[in-house]
């Protein structure tokens, strides 16, 4: 039998190596009857700072007598028998697909829905309309360098979703089994093995594009097509069905399943699906300012030390309620050590993200500052009123910028002060570079009067947040879709059979985990109703 045992906690700087004697001595049995260990999960407990702990999770059998183990397991109630895992799910359709099912993006969502249905024999085609990850990579890099944008290809669009230019973090708040099918297939192509029990696991950008180049030719190797530069302008329906997808304004591709894994900022597709009648819902999501700090401020704050060599750079999640306006507003997509990106994806707008490599050591913490809005902030009734907002203040960005895709940037002492910054003791790690001006001035009011109260609130848990040091450069717009499609208890759209809404950009997802998951998941509702075509 296999046990659980939680909240292990050791000293950071035992060695990892002695946890079986410890594990013997709390047990109080001989060490040679622990075998088959495994940690399921570590996190680090800083609540007495500078003395840190790690809290263990771990699995292992117990080779005891019946009596003795029942005995142990009544004195330490943090031991338990292992649950059981997920079910081998069992499908059993009643209609056969005549056409390959086509999934529509090559983010998480998308690869993983193609993962699930070439293990099971249905060989999906994936459409993306971006390039592949290395292309992508380069076309990237030229934009920080040169402001020389491809609307197609840019740290939104293209193979590995968003999330690959990012820190590449994979917690998650749902608590699903797929999980371990998602990290377990990172792991395979090519993710360090601590993802699958860190606490607060990341893979980093440099190593997330190794593996998403492993997932292609893994999707390739079971029978899948992945086609670049492929963009989704069309749907083919019958009846209130889908019968196939219209590309690059010419080429049909026949299919009865399609999978839309669009990604969050697929702003004209979002738009040519509404004028075919896909059904979407208003979204509340959240825009505001990135934060950089020294990462030695945000280390001394959350470990009592500036650095240690075992723990790595230190990050944070601050929240705050507004009690005047009831907006909250809380620190998003927080990167130790890494820089503020350009990330825009459509001419003639600014727009940051945070990313951090897999050592994370730029010297720098970075970490949007965003203040919730919804429908009473949108210009008008439209479901895609959000998406309208966002472009509005994505443009006030770029002209506040100078028209060039500089970024407009603030220190975070000024911002609060309501002047422009005449010098930057922390300058903005964006590239192509930035503009000094009033950051108030490229937000929504209320928007900027939160962020400036809830600074002061973050200053009081971490000290100098709100100091010297802080620089803020905008504006975060991105954080979620501003739209949810509307889908069945089969996963499908409301009035498209076959048509299988997936991910973020369905608004059901948050990330690089959940995003997968959901796209597991919609695959698993293909595979529901149809079996694979010959």
């Amino acid at each position: 039998m296999n046990l659980i045992w939680t909240n292990l906690r050791v000293p950071v700087d035992e060695d990892e190596r002695e946890l079986p004697l410890l594990m013997a001595r709390k047990l109080k049995v001989p060490q040679m009857s622990i075998d088959n260990l495994q940690i399921l999960r570590r996190s680090v407990d800083a609540r007495k700072k500078p003395q840190l702990f790690f809290s263990y999770t771990l699995r292992f059998s117990l080779d005891i007598p019946y009596n003795e183990m029942n005995r142990v397991l009544r004195r330490m109630p943090e031991l338990k028998p292992e649950p059981q895992g997920r079910p081998v799910q069992l499908f059993k359709p009643e209609k056969k697909l005549s056409h390959r099912p086509i999934i529509v993006g090559a983010g998480p969502a998308g690869y993983f829905a193609a993962l699930a249905l070439g293990k099971r024999g249905y060989a999906p085609i994936v459409l993306e309309r971006g390039d592949d990850v290395e292309t992508r990579t380069q076309k990237v890099e030229a934009f920080w360098k040169t402001g020389k944008l491809d609307c197609e290809s840019n740290v939104q669009f293209g193979e590995g979703g968003a999330g690959t230019f990012s820190d590449g973090k994979l917690t998650t708040r749902i608590a699903d089994p797929r999980i371990t099918e998602v990290l377990e297939t990172f792991v395979e192509q090519g993710a360090p093995p601590e993802i699958l029990f860190l606490a607060k696991a990341h893979i980093g950008t440099d190593r997330l594009r190794i593996v998403t180049q492993g997932l292609r030719k893994k999707i390739e190797a079971l029978g899948g097509e992945v086609r670049f530069r492929t963009q989704l302008t069309g749907l083919q329906h019958q009846n209130g069905r889908i019968t196939g997808v219209q590309v690059n304004h010419s080429e049909v591709i026949p299919a009865e399943a399609v999978i839309l894994a669009i990604g969050h900022s697929a702003r004209e597709t979002y738009r040519f699906l509404q004028e075919q009648g896909v059904h979407f819902e208003s979204k509340s999501f959240a825009i505001g300012l990135r934060v950089e700090h020294p990462q030695e401020l945000i280390n001394f704050s959350q470990f009592g030390v500036e650095h240690h060599h075992k723990l790595g750079p230190a990050d944070y999640q601050l929240t705050y309620q507004d009690a005047l306006t009831g907006r909250g507003a809380y620190a998003f997509c927080m990167c130790p050590g890494g820089k503020v990106v350009a990330a825009a994806s459509e001419e003639g707008r600014v727009v940051t993200n945070g990313m951090s490599e897999y050592r994370r050591d730029s010297g720098v913490a970075n970490s949007a500052l965003v203040v919730t809005v919804g429908r009473k902030d949108f210009w008008g009734d439209d479901p895609l009123a959000g998406v309208e907002f966002q472009q509005y203040w994505e443009h006030q960005a770029f002209l506040a910028g100078g028209k060039d895709y500089n970024a407009p940037a603030q220190s975070v002492r000024d911002f609060l002060a309501r002047r422009v910054s005449g010098e930057f003791p922390l300058q903005s790690s964006y590239a192509p570079g930035t503009k000094a001006v009033d950051l108030h001035t490229v937000l929504p009011q209320e928007v900027g009067d939160v962020l400036d109260r809830a600074l002061l609130a973050f200053d009081h848990k971490i000290h100098g947040f709100a100091g010297d040091m802080g620089t803020l450069t905008g504006i975060e717009t991105r954080t979620s879709a501003p739209v949810r499609m509307t889908r069945d208890k089969t996963g499908e759209a409301l009035n498209f059979l076959g048509l299988f809404p997936a991910g973020e950009g369905a608004g059901y997802a948050g990330g690089i985990m959940s995003a997968a998951v959901d796209g597991i998941r919609s695959a698993e509702q293909v595979m529901a109703q149809y079996y694979p075509a010959e």
